[in-house]
Parts: structure tokens; C-alpha cells; sequence
């Protein structure tokens, strides 16, 4: 026989940002708890609104399975001493187990014996047990933030108001912060009231009775479908974005979607600053028109039924007027001052106490910016507009529509250069070196912005490692981690000329003459490669196998470029059947290369021919692989170097390379050392690993 289980956490509003992590929290520590506790059940649905979670689990067993095991202890050698008597270990293992040496059986596994004991158990009735359990669950889960209410000590994520606890149909007894558990639970706050819940299979209905989608999914496809509806029937694009999307469906229990206009005078302003407005302090969805243009329209999502729709609209406007009447002032007040005057004000905020301010840090932008122009051999047009852009890329943090808004850095950065006749690139500039501000953004598209970008985020990871500053486990509390992996982006993604020791050099030298260094150079750089190490490792790790990450770091990762051309062109040979022998025959060279002594290579010294003809071979072979691997063929390098295979193998055939001339031996083996040198500047061979 089996029942449902039905737990409902009724609270006080949660953040919605909080909702479906706790949610998940409740069905996985249900889930657990079953398990550990032997429990057998069907399937387990949760479910969340604003103002509960819960968790609906089917065909729950009435009773505990029966638990019969054999537990494994010591060997026999150690369970007994000399005269035959059970040993300490032995009965430790006893007392462990709640068992006696009499219950203790041998038995051999792997050709040694070992002493077993029988566990049985009877299971207890569910219905015994359930109420600890759900105690047991309610007190474990955490939040990002919890509070306490009352003279309670309990912590929750919001005051527990009710609790609905069944199984079947009876009451579970739970009672916690002076809440205790019953069969009622509370329709939506305006359209509903107290329901009475007579089973577990209920619970969807009765709620949906009071006007209350307890279903995530249910709830997020009718948000959907009715913006899609609206989208149709007006000839709109509603930008609905996923994350805000997600936001409203737990600011509901009852959605019903609506629109509302606003005044085309606010057009004037750039549509992000409107959009932001909307979607970050109102969470409305904009409306676009076929060219992605806005229109002056806002969706939003009730928490209600459609009754007076026009009255719930008309409140939104208000409220959206006086949001963007705000937004037309900062935006109006900031356009009455010029670039320079912002730029002042950015000497009287710090960045770091120990860095300085954020005009120390757009000095050091600035610097290290004309420097990587230089280094990438930009023209003068270029190089001109990256010190320009460098310079003023801060400016707008100083702005009251950035204060007000800060999600538009670089959005009125862009906007505000452009409008005070900074050149298209400058202006673009500005926005693009916050570029890529997250994993998956797109990578600024100019050479400004990406030089002025790299120059901004290596400034701050090298000034923070220079002060000690360095991300340990999960603590990245100025996400270097994400700048250090913006950074390798857009070297990949422009396939950048340059290497990591020259850009960690000239943030470096930068940092030392304007502010000194508080720890060693050598120190910091080694930090540092390590550091993008992992970021470059990773970035290889979405492409390609573990085996084949591993054997080209191992040639060096300072080339970012080079690394990741290296490791698709050997992931693209080693899914060849026959390629196994190539990296074989590496493999020997490389194992011989080792006990090499001397550097040198005399060829006056062969008297084999298959060692004058690998020596050939490779000479013929390693000026043109040096050059192409430099280029960025990857590809042709490695053909080149695989094209050495068959002498490798003839050699090895016809040559002892160990000769007792040791003269003869040594100069067998600086050839290899020398083949060998080759072949670890592209990869490891030796750490692909074959099935």
C-alpha cells in the first residue's frame, strides 16, 4: 500500500530571485530523506508562488523496506591474535556494528578471508517517522539571506505563516516558530481565502480554485502564451528577456498580462536608457517594432485576474512617467557638462585604497593601452583613438544617469562622446572595452575597444595580485576571473599577435612606475600565469578531450592563439585510427631524449644510415615547422612533424642507439633530444591517453 506525502511551506513574500533555488532545496532534501530513511515512493513534484513552497511526492510506502546486509570487516589475519582470540580490531568492529563476535561469519574475497556480519532490520511504519523527518528538512535548508521574526531563534528565508502537512489524509503533527501543521492552506491574498486540502492529489486543484497556479511551468507558459497573443494581435516584438522573464513568474500566483503607453516625447532619450527603466525598476517587457526600434508601449504581468485591467494600466503609467521624467533629467542635467569635468571628478573616488583612484586607474589604462597599440603594431589613426578612448573611458561613471543606473556604463559613455563630437571610433570605443562584461557576451568588435579592454581588466587583476589580492576556492569578490577569461576571449576571438608575458609585463611596469610593486615581480608573474592558466585550460576544456588539454598546455600556454590552434589540430588527428602509431613513435623519442647529455648533433659521427636519413628528415622539416607554427597553422605544423614518423620507426628498426661507443650513443641521443625539443613546442605526446 501507498500514499501521497504533501508538504506546503506557507510564508510571507519571498524574494523572487530566491524562489526556485529553495524550491529545488525542498524537493532534493525530501528526495534524500526518503532515500536515507529506505523509503520507497514514485515521484516527487514541487511546487512555488511568492508565498509557498511545497513538495507533492506520489505513492509514498507505508513502511520502511526491511534492511538486511552483510557488512565487511577486518581479514582474518588481523581479526584474530596468536592464540586464535577475536583481536581489538575485531571487536571494535563488533560495537560498531551493534553485532557480537558470535554473529561473525569468514568468508574469502580476492583470495584473503574476512570477517562478515549480518545486519537485519525491521522497517518502521512511515506514518511514525514522516513528522521528524519534515522537521528535519525544514531546519536544514539555508538562503542567501534569512530572517528571524519574533523572539524565535529559528531562521528562515521569510516568517512561516502556515504549513500544510499531509499523508493521505492524515494530519502530519509538525509544529515549528509557533506554527503548527494542518490540512488548510490560503488561496492568492486578494481574490481567495482559506482552503481546506482533503488529500495530497488535491492540492493543484483546490489551489487553482483559489485562484493560485501552483505550477512553475503552468504558470510560466501562460505568462507566455498571453504576451505571445498580445505580441500578435498589436504587431509587436515584446523583448521578453529570459532572466526577467523568470523574475515575474515568482512575483505572481495569478498572472494576467497588460499593457500601457507612455508619452513619445521620452523617445528622445536612448531606447537603453528606457529599456533599463522598464525592465530594472518597474520589471515591465518593452515593446519593439520590426527594425528593434522602441515603441512607446510597456507590457507588464498582474498578480491578479482581468477585472479593471484599464485602472491597473493607468496606475502603471503613472508610476513609469515619473520613472522616465527622471531618467530625461539626469539625462538633460549630464549632456550640461563637458567630458573634461567629469574626468576630474573621477580623482575623488577610489578605486582601491591601495591602488588609488579611478583616475589613478584610467592613467594606467591609458598607459598600457599605447603601449599594446604599439606592440600590436596598430597605425597612427588606431593608435590615436586607443589613447583617446583610454583616456575618457571612465568618464560617464561620474554621470547622475550612471549613478542612477549603473547597469549603462559604456551604454551613455557612447552616447554622451559621441553627442560631445568625439570621433565614431573614441565613442564606440568607450562602450566596447567593458566588453565581454559576462560569460557568453560578445567581445568588443574594433581594435579600440578590445586594446582599451585588455588594457582596463589586466590592469586591475595585476594590481590586485600585486597588493596579495589573488581569488582562492570561491571568493572572487572583484571578479577577476571573469576579466582574466575576457581577456583570452578576445585574444582568441581577433587571434591577437601577442603573447601573456608581454601584456602581464606592461601592466606591470606600468603599476611599478607610477605606484611601486608590494610584492616581487617574479612572484606576481608567476601568479598570474598560473592564474590564466586556469582560465586558458578551461577555455580548451569546452573544446576539446582532457588528454589532449593536458598535452598542449604542457608546450606552453603564453601564446593564447596558439595553444587552442594546437589543440584542435591534435584533437583532429588523434580521432584518426591510425595516428596512434605516430604518438607511439613520438613517444620512444621522447622516453630516449631524456638520458640525452649533450646538445650538440655531429653528423660526421652517423654510421647507420637510417640515423643520417632521420637526421635529414628532420632537418629538412624544422625550419618550415618553426615558421608555420608561428604563423598559426597549427595544422600544417603538425603534418610536418607527423610526416617524421616513418624514419622514426626505420631508425629505431635498424639502429641501436644505446651503442657502447659512448661518444656514438651520446650524439644518437642528442638527435632524439633534438627531434624531441620539436615535438614538445607543439605537445606533450606523451599524456594522450588511448582507450
Amino acid at each position: 500500500m501507498a500514499k501521497d506525502l504533501l508538504f506546503e511551506i506557507g510564508l510571507e513574500e519571498m524574494p523572487a530571485r530566491f524562489i526556485r533555488a529553495a524550491v529545488e532545496q525542498l524537493q532534493d532534501r525530501t528526495a534524500k530523506w526518503l532515500d536515507d530513511s529506505v523509503i520507497n515512493y514514485g515521484s516527487i513534484e514541487s511546487y512555488a508562488t511568492p508565498r509557498r513552497l511545497a513538495v507533492l511526492v506520489r505513492d509514498v510506502a507505508e513502511k520502511q523496506e526491511d534492511v538486511h546486509e552483510e557488512v565487511k570487516g577486518p581479514s582474518r589475519k588481523i581479526a584474530l591474535d596468536e592464540q586464535g582470540q577475536w583481536s581489538k580490531a575485531a571487536l571494535g568492529f563488533a560495537r560498531s556494528q551493534g553485532a557480537s563476535p558470535e554473529q561473525f561469519t569468514f568468508k574469502e574475497l580476492g583470495g584473503t578471508e574476512y570477517v562478515y556480519v549480518s545486519k537485519n532490520s525491521i522497517g518502521l511504519e512511515t506514518a511514525t517517522i514522516v513528522s521528524e523527518g519534515l522537521l528535519s528538512i525544514l531546519n536544514a535548508m539555508n538562503f542567501p539571506k534569512n530572517m528571524r521574526w519574533a523572539s524565535y531563534d529559528f531562521k528562515f528565508v521569510r516568517p512561516i505563516r502556515w504549513m500544510v502537512a499531509l499523508f493521505g489524509s492524515e494530519i502530519i503533527d509538525i509544529e515549528i516558530a509557533g506554527v503548527k501543521s494542518g490540512n488548510i492552506t490560503r488561496g492568492h491574498r486578494f481574490l481567495g481565502s482559506e482552503i481546506v486540502i482533503d488529500e495530497p492529489a488535491a492540492y493543484v486543484e483546490a489551489l487553482r480554485a483559489g485562484h493560485v497556479i501552483a505550477d512553475i511551468n503552468e504558470r510560466k507558459q501562460l505568462i507566455t502564451e498571453q504576451i505571445d497573443a498580445l505580441a500578435k494581435e498589436k504587431g509587436w516584438n515584446i523583448a521578453v528577456k529570459e532572466d526577467l522573464l523568470e523574475e515575474v513568474l515568482f512575483l505572481v500566483e495569478t498572472p494576467t498580462v497588460l499593457y500601457g503607453t507612455f508619452e513619445e516625447s521620452f523617445l528622445q532619450i536612448p531606447q537603453e536608457v528606457l529599456i533599463t527603466s522598464m525592465r530594472e525598476h518597474q520589471r515591465y517587457f518593452p515593446v519593439l517594432n520590426a527594425q528593434a526600434a522602441l515603441l512607446p508601449y510597456f507590457v507588464t504581468v498582474r498578480n491578479g485576474n482581468a477585472t479593471s485591467l484599464d485602472v491597473i494600466a493607468k496606475g502603471n503609467e503613472k508610476v513609469l512617467r515619473a520613472r522616465l521624467s527622471d531618467a530625461k533629467f539626469f539625462y538633460e542635467e549630464d549632456q550640461k557638462h563637458l567630458i573634461k569635468d567629469f574626468l576630474s571628478k573621477l580623482e575623488s573616488i577610489v578605486f582601491h585604497e591601495e591602488l588609488g583612484s579611478v583616475g589613478d586607474k584610467v592613467r594606467r589604462i591609458r598607459r598600457n593601452s599605447d603601449k599594446l597599440a604599439e606592440l600590436l603594431g596598430s597605425d597612427s589613426g588606431t593608435a590615436e583613438a586607443v589613447s583617446r578612448t583610454a583616456e575618457i573611458c571612465k568618464f560617464d561613471l561620474v554621470t547622475q544617469m550612471v549613478y542612477e543606473f549603473p547597469e549603462l556604463q559604456g551604454v551613455m559613455g557612447e552616447d554622451y562622446a559621441r553627442k560631445a563630437g568625439e570621433s565614431e571610433a573614441v565613442a564606440r570605443g568607450v562602450f566596447e572595452h567593458y566588453q565581454p562584461r559576462f560569460a557568453g557576451e560578445t567581445v568588443p568588435s574594433s581594435e579600440v575597444g578590445s586594446i582599451v579592454s585588455i588594457a582596463d581588466k589586466i590592469d586591475t587583476i595585476t594590481g590586485c595580485f600585486s597588493i596579495g589580492i589573488v581569488p582562492t576556492g570561491s571568493q572572487d569578490p572583484y571578479g577577476l576571473r571573469r576579466q582574466a577569461a575576457g581577456i583570452v576571449q578576445i585574444m582568441l576571438e581577433h587571434k591577437l599577435p601577442v603573447k601573456l608575458y608581454d601584456i602581464f609585463k606592461i601592466a606591470l611596469d606600468t603599476h611599478q612606475e607610477l605606484r611601486g610593486l608590494k610584492r616581487s615581480e617574479s612572484e606576481i608573474l608567476k601568479d598570474l600565469f598560473d592564474f590564466f592558466g586556469l582560465r586558458v585550460r578551461k577555455t580548451l576544456s569546452e573544446r576539446l578531450r582532457y588528454d589532449v588539454v593536458d598535452a598542449v598546455m604542457a608546450a606552453g600556454y603564453d601564446d593564447v592563439v596558439s595553444v587552442v590552434a594546437r589543440g584542435v589540430a591534435l584533437m583532429d588527428a588523434v580521432d584518426q585510427p591510425d595516428y596512434k602509431s605516430t604518438v607511439e613513435s613520438f613517444g620512444r623519442v621522447s622516453n630516449l631524449a631524456a638520458k640525452a647529455s649533450v646538445e650538440k648533433v655531429r653528423s660526421d659521427l652517423f654510421n647507420e644510415p637510417a640515423e643520417q636519413a632521420l637526421y635529414d628528415a628532420w632537418k629538412s622539416i624544422t625550419v618550415e615547422y618553426h615558421q608555420v607554427l608561428e604563423q598559426g597553422n597549427a595544422t600544417e605544423a603538425l603534418e610536418l612533424i607527423s610526416s617524421l614518423k616513418g624514419t622514426i620507426t626505420v631508425f629505431f628498426e635498424a639502429v641501436m642507439v644505446m651503442a657502447e661507443d659512448e661518444v656514438i650513443r651520446m650524439n644518437r641521443l642528442a638527435l632524439l633530444a633534438a627531434i624531441d625539443n620539436d615535438l614538445k613546442t607543439f605537445a606533450d605526446f606523451g599524456k594522450i591517453v588511448w582507450a
